[in-house]
């Protein structure tokens, strides 16, 4: 019996030109990134009977001919720029242009074991206005850095008006952006069960929404290696080196360590405790911070994972009056 081949293609994303190869096959195409470009795109896969498109995000240049794609059933793998480097690597692949990046993805779409499912569409435009939102929040802290080293009093007020502005600004954008998310009832459901966990703040819970679609369906440690708060080990023969962090969802991260702060110095008694226990221990405070960042994906994972709202652990003279 014949074994059934899936023919993989690759595509290297420039701003204005796509480079298209085929696995295994020598002819190639460049198009312009534009609507028109992705119709030729299109007609010249079907044409060489393509099933299966790699391509590397390369900062958002690679999203419209993604959504083209899949829109048209095609499976689509975006790589991490760090996976095809490896790959080149391992097979000492030295030389660089854009037609051979586009067969060496094209080769590393072939060699994938894995594909995962397409994200849910209707997250992508709550993924830009989320980042337009985490962007404002940037700004803010440039400005307050420029307050702090300001002794000008009319320069201060400048940089006052322009904070006062921008937080406002920010609140108008989360508010919108809450209000789109809730026009989706299981996106909506899904969102109140995050923002249950204490500590997950409205902010928190939407990054967490938007940034991991996968959220109640991982384990815990595919869950924290996704969010790049898992701890690897750096052990070499008797050399025993600490652990650290890598890797993952940098906004998502980010999100993640800011809300621990506030989470486990007032709002979520399990988190209080694991900070003020770690601390006992001689961990030191940034350490504590992604353990409890961690820990409150953990939580967030298994509540929309049961589909039941967060409730903290009852208090010690609770559970002595229920036992006795």
């Amino acid at each position: 019996m014949a074994k059934r081949i899936t023919v993989c293609a690759g595509i290297d994303t420039g701003k204005r030109k796509l480079d298209v190869a085929i696995d295994g096959n020598c002819e190639q195409l460049q198009v312009e990134n534009t609507a028109e470009g992705h119709k030729v795109l299109l007609e010249w896969l079907r044409r060489h009977k393509v099933k299966r498109i790699g391509i590397e995000a390369s900062g958002g240049y690679e999203q419209a001919v993604v959504v083209e794609l899949r829109r048209k059933r095609f499976v689509v793998v975006v790589f991490q720029p760090a996976q095809v480097r490896a790959y080149a690597k391992f097979h000492l692949q030295r030389a660089k242009n854009d037609k051979i990046d586009a067969a060496l993805i094209a080769a590393c779409t072939a060699a994938v074991k894995k594909i995962h499912p397409a994200p849910d569409p209707r997250l992508q435009p709550f993924a830009e206005h989320l980042t337009l939102i985490e962007q404002i929040g940037e700004d803010i802290k440039l400005y307050k850095n420029r307050l702090e080293t300001c002794r000008d009093p009319r320069i201060q007020k400048v940089w006052k008006e322009e904070i006062a502005r921008l937080a406002k600004r920010a609140r108008v954008e989360l508010k919108a952006l809450v209000a789109a998310i809730r026009e989706h009832r299981d996106l909506a459901q899904r969102l109140d069960l995050i923002y249950s966990v204490g500590g997950a703040g409205l902010p928190t819970a939407v990054a967490i929404l938007v940034r991991m679609p996968e959220i109640g369906q991982l384990s815990r440690e595919q869950a924290a290696a996704l969010a790049g708060l898992a701890p690897y080990d750096d052990d070499s023969g008797e050399q025993v080196g600490a652990r650290h962090i890598d890797g993952g969802r940098k906004r998502l991260r980010r999100a993640l360590y800011t809300a621990a702060l506030p989470a486990s110095f007032r709002w979520n008694p399990q988190l209080i405790a694991l900070y003020k226990r770690l601390k006992a221990a001689g961990k030191e405070h940034k350490r504590c911070l992604i353990a409890c960042a961690r820990k409150l994906l953990i939580f967030v994972n298994t509540v929309v994972a049961r589909g039941t709202l967060w409730q903290d652990e009852p208090p010690p003279t609770a559970v002595i009056a229920r036992t006795g």
